[in-house]
Parts: structure tokens; C-alpha cells; sequence
């Protein structure tokens, strides 16, 4: 089967991953629902079954925007890895697992509102389409949300790896090479951290530049106001 090597700056976003076989087709996304310094023992033990399964990247992953978009750079910037392994709890808050399923299957709106995910805040504001339409199209989900244990997570890892198709979890597996694709490298553009803030529609775009001007001219007004 074809093998190919990533993109020279792959993984091209930093995060909470360990990187292991780059020309493995796996990758792994635990979802943590705890604040970032207070990772429970269970979630890392899941990321290192991941990791030492064979995993090409294992890590957590906590929002349905930044960390949705990190994980898509990550993935399109190497063509081997052709299934996302989703394991973990839900994240309350971020309904994360809920928004990366609806992701995966649904895509994104002309605003870049993940299609039928009930999360908040689920927007991908820092990635092109492009990235959104690459990542649905290169990756299968296997989901073994809710019920992940370490071991689980081994055998989905090793399921991938196999030449020939097997049965895992009522998933048909194997490793298919290769995305028939060259790697795309580029990092998040902007990393505006709440794009839901932004103006949506061309009338809150008028309204912020007119803001905007108001106050460069009440600056200017002041600025040259004789003492």
C-alpha cells in the first residue's frame, strides 16, 4: 500500500498530543471535560494506549472550535491517517463529541457553523473549507465514545493497521494507505478565539466599521483640540 510523508512542518499546531508512527492511519481524540491542568489519570492512560498502539497522533481534545481546528491541521497535514479514534466522556459544557459526529457527517454552513450540532460555540472560524471538506473526506470515525478503556482503544488502534479488512466494533478496517491527496500545511490564520463575536451578516459588518470610524474621528478630534 502507498505511504507518503507528511508535510515537512507536520504536526503544524501544537497541542496536548503525544506524536507517535507518522505512516500509522490511526489518530486518537480523548475528550476531556476538566480544565487543562487538572487531566484526569484515566484520560492520559487512554492517550497512552493510543500512542503506544500505534497511533500516528493521541491526544485530548476539549472545544469544537479551536481544538476541532487543531486536530484538522494536524490530520490533513499527513495523508496517512485515515480514521479518527474518539474516545472519553462528553464534554458538558462543549458538547464536543456530539459536534465532531455532526462534523464528520454534516460538514459546515456558509459561516462555518458546524451542520446540526446543538454545541454553542461549534464554529470553525480559523480554517479554510478547503481543510473542513479534506478532513471529512480522508478520515473515517470510529467511535467509541462513552466506553473506551484502554484496551479498546488498543484493539482499534491494531484494527487499522491490518493489510485485510476485519470486523472491529461493527466497523470493516483496515489501512487503505494513504489519502490519494497531497498533504496541506498551512496553521490556523487568525486564531480569533470567540468567532462568534464577530459581526454575521453585512449589516453588523456596516455597523462595527461606522463604530469603528466614530472613534478614530472622536481620537483625531481630540488629538488636535487646542490645549
Amino acid at each position: 500500500m502507498l505511504k507518503v510523508k507528511p508535510h515537512p512542518d507536520y504536526p503544524v499546531e501544537p497541542g496536548r498530543y503525544l506524536r507517535g508512527n507518522d505512516f500509522s492511519p490511526a489518530a486518537v481524540a480523548i475528550i476531556l471535560n476538566k480544565d487543562e491542568d487538572k487531566i484526569p489519570p484515566d484520560i492520559e492512560l487512554l492517550v497512552r494506549a493510543g500512542f503506544e498502539a500505534g497511533a500516528a497522533l493521541s491526544g485530548t481534545v476539549q472545544t469544537p472550535n479551536i481544538g476541532f481546528e487543531k486536530i484538522i491541521c494536524n490530520i490533513v497535514a499527513n495523508p496517512n491517517i485515515r480514521y479518527l479514534i474518539l474516545s472519553g466522556p462528553e464534554s458538558e459544557g462543549h458538547l464536543t463529541g456530539e459536534a465532531l459526529k455532526s462534523l464528520l457527517q454534516n460538514g459546515v454552513d456558509d459561516k462555518k457553523r458546524i451542520v446540526g450540532s446543538n454545541a454553542l460555540h461549534a464554529v470553525l472560524y480559523n480554517i479554510p473549507f478547503e481543510f473542513v471538506d479534506r478532513f471529512r473526506k480522508q478520515v473515517t470515525l470510529i467511535d467509541l465514545q462513552f466506553r473506551g478503556t484502554e484496551e479498546l482503544i488498543r484493539q482499534a488502534v491494531r484494527a487499522t493497521l491490518q493489510e485485510n479488512p476485519v470486523e472491529f466494533e461493527g466497523y470493516i478496517v483496515s489501512d487503505p494507505g494513504a489519502f490519494p491527496e497531497p498533504p496541506l500545511g498551512s496553521k490556523m490564520k487568525d486564531r480569533v478565539l470567540e468567532p462568534w463575536k464577530l459581526p454575521q451578516n453585512a449589516g453588523e459588518r456596516a455597523a462595527v466599521e461606522k463604530m469603528k470610524r466614530l472613534i478614530e474621528n472622536l481620537k483625531s478630534r481630540k488629538k488636535n483640540k487646542p490645549e
